[in-house]
């Protein structure tokens, strides 16, 4: 029998806003500052205190969900969402659960197969936990409670059961991590657990309308991570169907050492969360004009830059993502093509793509484009395409251009790099190499013809690279047929 896997993705996103969900604590580097220093009675769940709702996170989730072109609902509800954990002080965690702040959404995804419509089913605000840190230590286990991150503000988007494949989870994830970024919400760095992904995932035979049991994995963030662990849960499913056992409700968890899932605990249903509207937050009005200007403020959007790169510049799917993916890379490459009339795209992709980066590689700098001026880039590549120097000497200029920041024509200037494309100084120097290499002049006469590159090799050399190589082929050839 057949199967086919059905999956919804569930991604919790931390905003970047300056203080708390509920209180004006400030959001910390939970990575770097000290446990329990950003804490105060309403996040650590003191009885009495009273939660007020911050602004700055309600107006990330408005556009974070008009960019998805969700309904704005005027009118959304809190709720407490009961469950106990030790890094959740309150013993409830609050939500939003019938009444969200926006339902009914799209993302286009643009995957191997084409393009597919992933449907939206609601976008709400909601608080983060704590954080526990395990210890096993002289044969003792403890857990120690840090609540830096308890109360900073989560967007939660989920999504409708319209994935088939690891592909389109993994390209959905890249594309929303995209889109947080451009809108600001979230800076995007999954190994900082700000961005959290959990996938829920069946298997049914292949025509079958009914859902299979769904298992979800808990708390992935990385793409790798999502996109073997969703493969791995799909091969676990159908092995145990097609065994005649059947597949539990569960929560479970990747292991990244032995690729594999391992069971956390039984999956709960929202009726064992005992939701009940929150007492002290009223309803969260947002009004007409507050949606419009909210959508009205929305930038170019992540795919549909993807789109305008591949219309305008013939570029692949793939290539257009990775200039969007790194939106400062995308700002650059644009810059320099508009100082760059008669440029083919290709040879500014590649060298902004390929050569650029490479320097900060070598270097082990923060990436940063702009550190070479765009304008500066584009007249370096004129120089290549007017032939005043060659594609090699381009690359010892662009070097040079990123730790001085100097112009290329003046580095070309100051150091005697242009190009030799006098075509009797080239057949001198193609001369003078050949009386100087007898011995594999002799060689190639023999028959043994790869001599020819390193007889180029030799003059490339002589001129310190200067020489024009097209033209220092050519004379070459004339050159070696003559002495045949």
């Amino acid at each position: 029998m057949d199967y086919e896997a059905v999956i919804g993705l569930e991604v919790h996103v931390e905003m970047l806003t300056k203080s708390k969900m509920f209180c004006a604590c400030q959001v910390v580097d939970f990575t770097s500052a000290k446990p329990n220093s950003a804490v105060c009675p309403i996040c650590a769940g003191h009885p009495g205190t009273l939660p007020v709702l911050n602004g700055k996170a309600v107006e990330f989730g408005l556009r974070v969900a008009a960019a998805l072109k969700c309904e704005l609902n005027p009118v959304s509800i809190f709720s407490r969402k009961n469950y106990f954990y030790p890094d959740l002080p309150k013993g409830y965690q609050i939500t939003q659960y019938e009444q969200p702040l926006a339902v009914n959404g799209q993302i286009p995804l643009l995957t191997s197969a084409g393009t597919k419509i992933i449907r939206i089913h609601r976008v709400h605000l909601e608080e983060d936990t704590g954080k526990l840190t395990h210890v096993d230590e002289n044969g003792e286990s403890y857990s120690l409670v840090d609540l830096n991150r308890a109360g900073v503000p989560l967007l939660e988007i989920v999504t409708e059961p319209d994935f088939r494949t690891g592909e389109e989870v993994r390209v959905y994830a890249e594309f929303l991590r995209a889109l947080v970024r451009y809108l600001g919400v979230n800076s995007g760095d999954l190994e900082k657990g700000v961005m959290r992904i959990e996938p829920n995932i069946s298997v049914r035979p292949v025509g079958r309308q009914k859902l299979g049991t769904k298992v979800e994995i808990k708390n992935l963030n990385s793409f790798r991570a999502l996109e073997r662990g969703v493969a791995y849960e799909i091969n676990r499913q159908i092995e145990l169907l097609q065994a005649g056992k059947k597949v539990i409700q569960e929560t479970v968890g990747w292991n990244e050492n032995t690729q594999s899932t391992f069971s956390q605990r039984t999956k709960e249903d929202a009726h064992d969360y005992r939701y009940f509207p929150e007492p002290d937050l009223p309803p969260l009005i947002v009004s007409r004009r507050w949606m419009e200007d909210v959508r009205a403020s929305l930038p170019e959007l992540p795919w549909e830059r993807q789109q305008r790169y591949m219309q305008n510049f013939d570029l692949s799917p793939s290539e257009a993502w990775y200039l969007v993916d790194e939106k400062a890379l995308g700002k650059y490459f644009e810059e320099v093509q508009k100082f760059s009339p008669g440029i083919p795209i290709r040879t500014i992709f590649t060298w902004v793509t390929a050569e650029l980066p490479s320097l900060f590689n070598i270097s082990a700098q923060p990436f940063d484009p702009f550190k070479v001026n765009a304008k500066y880039l584009a007249d370096l590549l004129g120089l290549i395409a007017s032939g005043q120097i060659n594609q090699n000497t381009g690359k010892t200029v662009l070097a040079e251009m990123f730790l001085s920041g100097k112009p290329a024509a003046g580095i070309v200037q100051q150091q005697g790099l242009s190009q030799i494309s006098d075509r009797d100084e080239i057949s001198r120097l193609v001369t003078e190499m050949l009386l100087e290499n007898a011995a594999e002049l002799k060689n190639y006469q023999s028959g043994k013809l790869n001599v020819v590159n390193f007889l180029f090799g030799q003059v490339m050399r002589r001129t310190g690279g200067k020489a024009n190589p097209q033209l220092v082929r050519a004379e070459l050839e004339i050159q070696l047929k003559r002495a045949k």
